[in-house]
């Protein structure tokens, strides 16, 4: 057995091997369904529109078949944490919740977004490592605290696709937003992004610097796939000379816990930290990316994401295409 938690987990020759499966799987040549017979839990704490229907068509044209859970909506309130005294509003433990799951499916997949109230705690992905520790079949993280490998081997197949194999300059940017957002879509594309050794510039304000441990893996990995990390608070230079900009915001560590002090911080670069015509102008004919959903004029303008540049839509199709290369490759038979 074994989980897809985050892309770290898996060599670059895994991944290059997913992602050749996912392709064959988007052109057709691989119509078999290794999970004919199967049933898949997906577990959603949070909302999702990509996920959920990639998720339940991928599983569909595998042969499987989708059981769709929201605790404390369509199942029971969860409590993750070990030791706890359940006398609350939490009904059913995680210990339960899994193990009778996992005598009913092949797989479990689960969604947990950051609170983004205690930066220490979320930071160990608490609630997903939970569902690893008890589950006696594999584990699919669809987004958790730290990490989305779904989503970033979805844009590590969209950049191959567009551009074709080997390195490119990869822009990672933060972008305004009028809320404090999750580190995950960010952190696991540029670990991704590290890991097929690309060409990795991370730009962002002062004090919306990554978790410094991943980070050090991330550094680690582009080393060892012989990519390069470059960080920078300018915009405008980061985007010189770009193949791919990746647009996301996220919040800072150090705010976890008081929203409204990241939100007087960031109201400085709202006219500044966004991917705009001009910027993509000055880029090496540069793919615009980003994961959905994106607030339009505020994280990129309507000139860019209409353009022919855009790869947005692309992006979200190959989320069902690696999906189902991940669920074939962890639950069902090999292509």
């Amino acid at each position: 057995m074994r989980d897809f938690l985050t892309t770290a987990d898996f060599s670059r020759a895994e991944l290059d091997a997913l992602i050749e499966s996912a392709l064959r799987f988007k052109r057709r040549e691989n119509q078999s369904q290794p999970l004919a017979g199967k049933s898949v839990a997906l577990v959603f704490f949070n909302p999702s529109l990509r996920t959920r229907a990639s998720m339940q068509v991928g599983l569909y044209e595998l042969g499987g078949n989708p059981v769709v859970l929201e605790p404390g909506g369509t199942s029971w309130t969860l409590e993750h944490r070990d030791g706890a005294i359940m006398a609350g509003d939490k009904t059913e433990h995680v210990a339960e919740f899994v193990r009778v799951l996992g005598r009913y499916c092949g797989a479990i997949g689960v969604r947990t977004f950051a609170p983004l109230k205690n930066w220490e705690e979320e930071r160990a992905d608490p609630v997903l490592n939970a569902f690893a520790k008890y589950s006696e079949v594999p584990i699919i993280n669809l987004e958790s605290a730290m990490h989305h490998p779904c989503q970033a081997l979805a844009d590590m197949m969209t950049i191959r696709e567009k551009l074709g194999v080997g390195r490119k300059r990869v822009v990672l940017t933060w972008a305004w937003h009028p809320k404090p957002l999750p580190m995950a879509v960010p952190n696991s594309f540029a670990l991704a992004a590290a890991q097929m050794g690309h060409e990795l510039v991370i730009a962002h304000p002062p004090g919306y610097e990554l978790d410094d441990e991943l980070l050090k893996t991330i550094q680690d990995q582009s080393a060892a796939a012989g990519g390069t990390i470059e960080f920078t608070n300018d915009l405008t230079a980061a985007h010189k000379g770009a193949e791919v900009v990746y647009a996301k915001s996220w919040g800072a560590k150090q705010f976890y816990g008081t929203p409204e002090v990241d939100i007087a911080e960031r109201a400085q670069y709202r006219e500044t930290w966004i991917v705009d015509e001009q910027k993509m102008a000055s880029t090496n004919s540069a793919i615009f990316m980003h994961c959905l959903p994106v607030r339009r004029n505020v994280i990129v303008t309507d000139g860019v994401i209409d353009s022919e540049a855009s790869a947005v839509i692309d992006e979200a199709e190959n989320r069902l295409h690696v999906q189902k290369a991940i669920m074939a490759h962890l639950i069902g038979i090999k292509d």
